[in-house]
This record gives C-alpha cells, structure tokens and sequence, in this order.
C-alpha cells in the first residue's frame, strides 16, 4: 500500500516568537533568503540576526543583556573623550557582505579610527566601507556569529560574558585572544570593565559614569 507523504508546512518567519534567550538556527538559507528575512526583523526589536555561509541564527537575547552593553557603550564613549578622540556609534546597525556570505547584528559597532570618514553615514555597504574598528557583544556564544565577525574583517571584537571582558584581535583572518586592546592600548580594559559595570550595579550608571570622568580629568 502507497503512503501519501505528508504535506509540508510553510510559515513565515516574520510571525515566529522567540522567547528571551532562545535561539533559532536554520540550515541552507540562501543570501537573499537572509536579506529577506533581515529585513522582516527590522521592524522587530529585540531578535537579532545572524548569518554566515547559509546558516541563519535569530537569537532573543534575555533582559539582563542590554544592561551591561548600555554601561559598557557609555564607559567607552567617556573613555574616548577623555582622550580627545572622535568616535561614531553605530549601535546595532547590521554588518553584511554579500562576497563573504557573511551578516551580523552587534550589540554595539564603534568607529573610531574611521570616525570622520563615517560621521554622515547614513547607509553604509561593507563592500565599499570599512568595517567597525571595535564591536561589542555581551554573552556571545554562537560560533556562526563569530565567523560572521572575522569574514567581516572586523579587527577587534569584545565579548562580555560570566563577569569577565575578553578581548579578540583579528590576526591573519582569525580572532586570536588577547589582554591588550588595540583601541585601549594603554588601559587594562579587561579588568576596567568588569570593576565599571559592578559600580554602575551598586550605585547606578550615572554616578558611575561621573566618578570615571573625575577620575580621568584628574590625571
């Protein structure tokens, strides 16, 4: 006896609802399948996307994520004032490139370097504009995201998870560990960080933020 085969199912993903903290990963998505579904989320906020050589991931991060990424944007920002240098934010403006087949959302995109060739940036193409000079991620632990930033080209990632800032330089197309951070060479921001966010915990963000700038001004 023939069995009839069961009928798919087709959903659109824009409707799908992601509780905080899961992940969604899809196999063999094409690019313009990607492009299509980035934009679907667009409209969204609160999933993050990422892509990288036809595996899609569409991530909910938990509340307690945004917090530490906020204090840590803002200890960034006041660093670099601090050291009278231009900076753009970014923010979570997506980083994609069709030739590397690569996307990702960051929690934060800095640049630094290329600040003045950025400012009136209201669209950017990775094809033609350099990528961030840092880019920040609180509890990344997707290895698709990761390959996504290095085909990215993106020369310093930091990643904050458990308490602890680990810092990673691109070197030779890979992300390799490191204490000393490029934008920072002179701050060991690894052990900053970490004793920031505590204090904006225990006293809260502005104070924190106001402490660190009399601190600054004073040396």
């Amino acid at each position: 006896m023939a069995v009839a085969a069961a009928p798919s199912i087709c959903l659109p993903l824009a409707s799908l609802s992601l509780t905080p903290g899961s992940c969604l990963t899809l196999e063999g998505i094409s690019w313009q399948e990607f492009e299509q579904i980035q934009a679907a989320y667009d409209y969204r906020p609160g999933i993050r996307v990422a892509y990288c050589d036809g595996t899609l991931e569409l991530v909910s991060p938990l509340p307690a994520h945004e917090r530490p990424n906020r204090v840590i944007t803002d200890i960034v920002k006041v660093l670099l004032d601090a050291q009278d240098r231009d900076w753009e934010d970014f923010g979570t403006s997506t980083l994609k490139r069709e030739k590397k087949l690569a996307g990702v959302e960051p929690d934060t995109g800095f640049y630094i370097q290329n600040a003045e060739r950025m400012r009136a940036c209201m669209r950017f193409d990775l094809e033609t504009d350099p990528p961030p000079d840092l880019a920040i991620e609180c509890d990344l632990t997707s290895k698709t995201t990761l390959e996504a930033y290095e085909r990215l080209q993106v020369p310093e990632l930091w990643i904050f998870e458990n308490g602890m800032l680990k810092i990673n330089l691109l070197e030779n197309g890979k992300y390799k560990p490191s204490t000393t951070s490029l934008v920072f060479p002179d701050v060991d921001i690894c052990a900053l960080i970490p004793e920031l966010l505590q204090e904006a915990f225990e006293m809260g963000s502005s104070r924190m933020l106001r402490n660190l700038r009399q601190r600054l001004a004073a040396r």
